[in-house]
């Protein structure tokens, strides 16, 4: 008779397979939920070339370089989110205090708050400049802006994470007064997203792209909140599953923002690329990557940083020498969005055609939004989400270049949601 050993025994080899089956079922949503999420993103189609055929140029390159496509940054220290749109007021139903510190905005800090009509008022204080018409890609636009003094505010992130607060008085009279505190001791588990704040918008002006760096939700436990609005407490949305075996609040932050723009819609004169090189060329903070076609300079990539981030936006093919295509010209390609890894990339298409003196351009984002998170559960709530992955694929860009006078070409562009919010 063969005996078991401790361990060896009936009870700890039941234990043992019973966590490989939780690791195995783990494993396997993990995997069905990257499928699915990697499914319902629809497919850009690649081309079936990766160069520009010399046929769709006129004769040798003349005249100045221009890129239609433009990608602008809009600097940001810091920034968190709050909902409580599950206990609203009657007119607000989130908060989202920003931090700022650089030449453009000043140092100093605003609250954008999300109305439940979907217009945002934003409060600032006297040390911030804001430019109104950047809130109008923010939900249905913005309602109103008013200077506060917000004293003694204040928003850091630490190794316990968020630690908030600010009060100030709304349009209307009201004390508005918020406070958190979260001191938890166990270490955070951040990662990087692509944050919906184009999904809201109705008439927006550029493809808003907040990509965030080091986020993470405030955990409920070790956390203590204050939610007043004229008086009355008001409580934050709770998240419907626990990420890294945690509930958390469904106030989100990051201590590291990289707030981008695609193609601001434009009515007036382009300005020519500066040439620094066969392969590098400069338009202010941009930097355009070149690439040749037979002699032909053509546009491969678009480079902006902010702090220790890049953004790119790729081209593939090339995007042409617009000044140089022959009559009748047309091609079409795909485009690629990417910043730091953990914050994925978006991918798109687009299409160009030369008649007369007139070049017309469109560009979609039709891919979507493509995550690069390995925790199943920020995946399952990309899929229960599907806004998360989604949104972009509704925003169509269209563009109207005149070439008329090639050493001044003129451009007018917008963009438009091509499915409802």
């Amino acid at each position: 008779m063969i005996q078991a050993t401790p361990n060896h025994s009936p009870r700890r080899s039941r234990h043992r397979f019973l966590l490989l089956m939780v690791i195995v079922g783990v494993l396997s949503i993990s995997a069905l939920v990257t499928y699915v999420l990697r499914a319902r993103t629809r497919p850009v189609p690649i081309p079936a070339t990766t160069t520009n055929p010399p046929s769709i140029y006129a004769g040798t390159a003349t005249g100045p370089l221009y890129t239609p496509f433009q990608l602008e940054i809009d600097p940001m220290q810091r920034l968190l989110l709050i909902n409580f749109g599950e206990d609203p007021d009657a007119i607000y139903l989130g908060f989202e205090p920003q931090v700022f510190d650089d030449e453009r905005h000043g140092t100093g800090l605003i609250v954008i708050a999300w109305r439940v009509d979907g217009k945002v008022d934003v409060y600032h204080q006297p040390g911030v400049r804001l430019d109104p018409a950047t809130y109008a890609i923010a939900g249905d636009g913005l309602n109103l802006m008013l200077e506060r003094p917000l004293a003694d505010a204040s928003f850091r992130v630490t190794e316990t994470g968020v630690e908030a607060a600010f009060a100030f008085e709304d349009a209307l009279g009201r004390s508005i007064e918020v406070a958190i505190s979260e001191r938890n001791p166990a270490p955070r588990r951040p990662f990087g997203l692509l944050a919906p704040m184009g999904q809201a918008a109705t008439s927006p002006s550029a493809l808003p792209l907040v990509l965030l760096h080091d986020f993470y939700f405030v955990r409920q436990a070790a956390t203590e909140v204050t939610l007043l609005i004229d008086g009355k407490s008001h409580t934050p949305d709770k998240m419907p599953v626990p990420i890294d075996g945690t509930r958390m609040y469904f106030m989100r932050y990051s201590p590291d923002p990289v707030i981008a723009t695609l193609n601001p819609a434009y009515d007036g004169p382009m300005t020519p690329l500066e040439h620094l090189s066969a392969t590098e060329a400069r338009l202010g903070e941009l930097t355009v990557e070149l690439g040749d076609n037979q002699g032909q300079p053509e546009i491969t990539q678009l480079r902006r940083s902010f702090n220790d981030h890049e953004v790119t936006v790729a081209f593939t093919p090339p995007l042409p020498n617009l000044v140089n295509l022959a009559e009748g010209a047309s091609t079409s390609g795909i485009f690629t969005i990417a910043a730091d890894p953990s914050v994925g990339q978006v991918i798109g298409e687009y299409a160009l055609k030369r008649q007369g003196s007139t070049v017309t351009l469109e560009a979609i984002p039709s891919g979507g939004w493509y995550p690069n998170e390995s925790k199943w559960t920020v995946q399952l709530i990309y899929l229960m989400a599907a806004d998360f992955t989604a949104w972009p694929r509704s925003y169509r860009w269209t563009a109207t270049l005149d070439l008329t006078h090639p050493s001044q070409a003129t451009m007018q562009s917008r963009w438009e949601r091509i499915t409802p919010p």
